[in-house]
């Protein structure tokens, strides 16, 4: 083949590429700005002009497959029960408004819209047995905001009248998160395995005087399978804009500070440690039973 013919060849090929990228929508051009994970939120919109100087390109992520251990490989397993508050400044991604690569939305609001479309299934506010699904009404009801009274003047009468309005809901009161998971000593690695079963996002509950009441699960997640959705979006990085990781790594690598609130550990009626000081000490010696415990093991 000449040299002629050479270049006629890789003019065709680029001929063709160009028809292919033109005539296939789910190919995206890459002098448009691109988001890399679907929006979450409907009043977020990404720019429609190039957005700083940095030449981006879509971040398409994706897990790597948990490897199940076998029972005939685990020598011992304990339960646990972590709360996630994000009112802590290690914890601050949980609450951040959001952006192209976060979703355009908070947390809460990225497992919310996960559930609407159909990607993920919710389970009851003490389901974390994940037994029972939640249909779209129920979820609906959930998250639907609270109802209140105020009494209402008629501009004609001057007569006044109770009346219920149903208040919006607010991302703000989801202020914790309560994780579920296993510590499993697998014989085959020789380690302890901690890995993530569930997760359900708590909501302030607040009385007429805007006084605390308490804080209630809203619905629970199975996390193996939200762990999928999650790689698609990016954990805000408070020292650089740039270099982030996913939702999954995030909790993977357990970034995020929590505390202990209950163990399977001679805890047949399924009681939590108390929310004062006490508990806090409770839990991080059940923590430190669980580390102690590995030593133990490589002992025998």
């Amino acid at each position: 083949m000449n040299i002629l013919n050479k270049i006629g060849l890789t003019l065709g090929i680029l001929s063709m590429g160009s028809m292919v990228f033109a005539q296939n929508p789910s190919v995206a051009d890459p002098s448009q700005p691109q988001a890399s994970a679907d929006a979450v939120n409907a009043t977020w919109k990404p720019s429609l002009v190039k957005d700083g100087i940095i030449d981006k390109v879509p971040h398409l992520n994706k897990t790597m497959g948990m490897t199940d251990i076998r029972e005939a490989d685990a020598a011992w397993k304990r339960r646990v029960w972590r709360q996630i508050d994000v009112r802590q400044k290690q914890n601050q991604a949980f609450v951040y408004e959001g952006d192209e690569y976060s979703g355009g939305g908070s947390f809460i609001e990225i497992l919310i819209d996960a559930v609407k479309k159909g990607k993920i299934s919710a389970y009851g506010t003490m389901d974390d047995r994940f037994t029972t699904p939640l249909d779209m009404e129920a979820f609906e009801k959930t998250i639907g905001g609270t109802e209140d009274s105020t009494m209402v003047e008629d501009p004609i009468t001057g007569e006044q009248t109770w009346v219920k309005v149903r208040k919006e809901f607010d991302i703000n009161s989801v202020t914790k998160y309560q994780i579920k998971e296993d510590w499993i000593f697998d014989r085959n690695t020789g380690r302890m395995v901690v890995r993530i079963i569930g997760v359900a996002p708590l909501q302030d509950r607040m009385d007429d005087n805007n006084n605390l009441r308490g804080s209630l699960q809203m619905f629970w997640l199975y996390y193996p399978d939200l762990r999928k959705l999650l790689a698609n979006y990016e954990v805000y990085n408070p020292q650089n804009d740039l270099h982030r990781m996913s939702w999954a790594d995030f909790f993977d690598g357990r970034y995020f500070a929590s505390y202990v609130v209950k163990t399977s550990a001679n805890n047949a009626r399924g009681l939590k440690f108390s929310g004062d000081l006490r508990g806090l000490e409770e839990g991080d010696k059940a923590i430190e039973v669980l580390r102690e415990k590995e030593d133990d093991m490589w002992q025998r």
